[in-house]
């Protein structure tokens, strides 16, 4: 499959096997369906319109595309869902969000559909900010000091308007994959880290009047974390084993150890560096109380 969405490395051990072949899911044939079905070593996802695909263990991907689907339109599953489980087999925790790296810190941007996690990420690199990661946020919780934020690859997903009114420099427009998929994938030649930074600040975005920050109090983080975590997406059943009190006890640490704040983002896209502002206020004020 070609994946010009990721960045090339020099030659090493594979870390994830992708294998393109027939994939034995008999939910699939089903008409009209988009089935899932998730077991102790192998998670099932299957979009008739797109095609299978099968994670065994956390190695490899297993890809069975629908008759007529090219690689572009095969990515957007694959690098989304299918990788957030792949890297939840891992025993990270992946949240559905977007993250920017402010010097030796970061962000995370949680939110409902359509809230604007991608767009205050762009607003953020416009201002000089590094992405780490949209739309999959992986976080490793086994360092000693800080959860720590793993790189993704350098590319933003925006709707039009959104691209229109920040103007992200330096970054390649993607030609549309699908006529029903509104989000163009921004190609980021600039503006990218590949380099782990710890977490500091978890953002639940809001629309508001103006912008602010509120911290959630203890017992409302758990709740936003667990909301916004990859996985819950796909309800219980994907929580097989002990995968469920696993995911639990990391969100509750990652609630505990960074808590989270609800941002509110001024409606209207020509006031979105008024968030920017704040964030780079609330981080410094943050670095200074360290």
């Amino acid at each position: 499959m070609a994946l010009p969405e990721l960045e090339p490395t020099a030659p090493a051990t594979p870390d994830i096997e992708i294998a393109v072949g027939p994939i034995d899911f008999p939910e699939a044939a089903l008409p009209n369906a988009t089935a899932f079905r998730f077991e102790q070593s192998h998670q099932y996802l299957s979009w008739q319109a797109i095609g299978t695909f099968r994670i065994s263990g956390a190695g490899r991907i297993d890809v069975d595309a629908a008759p007529g689907i090219d690689d572009p339109l095969l990515a957007f599953p694959l690098l989304g869902p299918v990788l957030a489980l792949a890297l939840h087999q891992r025993r990270l925790l992946i949240l559905h969000a977007s993250a920017v790296a402010v010097g030796d810190q970061s962000v995370i941007f949680m939110g409902d559909k359509g809230a604007g996690k991608s767009t205050t990420a762009g607003a953020m690199i416009r201002a000089g900010h590094l992405l780490l990661t949209d739309d999959v946020v992986a976080l490793d919780l086994s360092h000693p000091s800080r959860p720590m934020i793993l790189p993704g690859f350098p590319q933003l997903k925006l709707a039009a308007d959104a691209a229109d009114a920040i103007r992200i420099g330096q970054a390649e427009v993607r030609p549309q994959v699908h006529p029903q998929i509104e989000k163009a994938q921004h190609r980021l030649h600039d503006g990218f880290t590949a380099k782990a930074v710890k977490a500091s600040r978890i953002y639940v975005l809001e629309r508001g009047e103006r912008a602010a920050i509120t911290p959630l109090p203890g017992a409302g983080a758990l709740p936003a974390i667990i909301k916004f975590s990859y996985v819950t997406r796909f309800g219980r059943q994907a929580l097989v084993g002990d995968f469920a009190s696993t995911h639990l006890s990391q969100c509750a640490q990652l609630a505990a150890r960074i808590g989270v704040c609800r941002l509110e983002v001024p409606a209207g896209l020509e006031r979105i560096d008024e968030a920017v502002d704040l964030i780079e206020r609330d981080l410094a004020a943050g670095a200074q109380t360290r």
